[in-house]
């Protein structure tokens, strides 16, 4: 597997043409190939940008986030947990950096969003069989430092599904996936970088691996899917008995 980092002149907020800058910048995509793009860029592509002035970080958190944990239960002031688009990401992903005087919201549909650059990729490149992947950054639990997770993607699946198959020992796998979306997504935030590096995009190449497909990815059943309903969530023991409070965002811990 290679992952190549895409450098781009700077996306301005509060709105600029992402197709046009990653055109400037890529010159050609390889058949079997996933784009990785950085939900900033695409939300700033989106507009989804909103003044500073006048508004705060804490109200939009609120407006933003599925759930989210009030300021009174932790130290961190502004940088609070919450549940956004199915992940653990701090503030609902509003961030300050590299926005100048906004805040950046994340994309409202980050799979939609993936399909609409996997359409401009095949008719702009030519390419049939190539993947979309947006990513943003979170925090892992007992770890320190930023690691890039999936929040979006089109043209590919995003697990290998293992279940059935036997081990080194000959022993059948009973539960195990691999998860590629948030793999992909790991690599390339590594590369792309999270301060001043003007690259919000990496190509990965190399991966025999990867199914891609031209139809949105839906799984057979609850438990096939990448997405896991709280309700059948390994944590959801923790998840339950947190003190979350109901943000404007969309999914139930219930």
């Amino acid at each position: 597997m290679f992952v190549k980092p895409i450098k781009t002149r700077v996306l301005q907020p509060p709105q600029d043409d992402l197709l046009a800058v990653l055109r400037r910048s890529i010159r050609h995509v390889p058949e079997n190939s996933v784009l990785v793009v950085t939900s900033k860029a695409v939300s700033i592509w989106e507009g989804r940008c909103v003044l500073q002035k006048g508004n705060t970080k804490d109200a939009l958190m609120r407006l933003e986030a599925d759930y989210y944990f009030p300021k009174t239960e932790t130290r961190f002031g502004d940088y609070q947990a919450t549940v956004k688009h199915s992940a653990f990401i701090s503030s609902a992903g509003i961030d300050m950096s590299n926005s100048a005087k906004y805040f950046t919201l994340l994309p409202i549909s980050p799979n939609e969003s993936a399909k609409k650059i996997w359409q401009w990729l095949r008719k702009e490149y030519g390419v049939k069989r190539v993947g979309v992947l947006i990513t943003d950054s979170h925090l892992l639990p007992f770890r320190r430092g930023t690691v890039g997770i999936s929040i979006g993607s089109y043209g590919f699946v995003p697990l290998t599904d293992y279940r059935g198959t036997p081990d080194l020992f000959g022993e059948p796998l009973k539960v195990t996936l691999r998860n590629i979306a948030d793999g992909f997504a790991a690599a390339a935030v590594v590369v792309m970088g999270e301060g001043n590096e003007s690259t919000p995009a990496a190509l990965i190449t190399d991966i025999p691996f990867v199914q891609f497909t031209d139809k949105p990815y839906k799984p057979k059943n609850k438990n096939d899917g990448l997405l896991v309903r709280p309700q059948d969530d390994v944590f959801y023991p923790l998840l339950k008995k947190a003190k979350w409070k109901k943000g404007k965002g969309g999914i139930r811990l219930e």
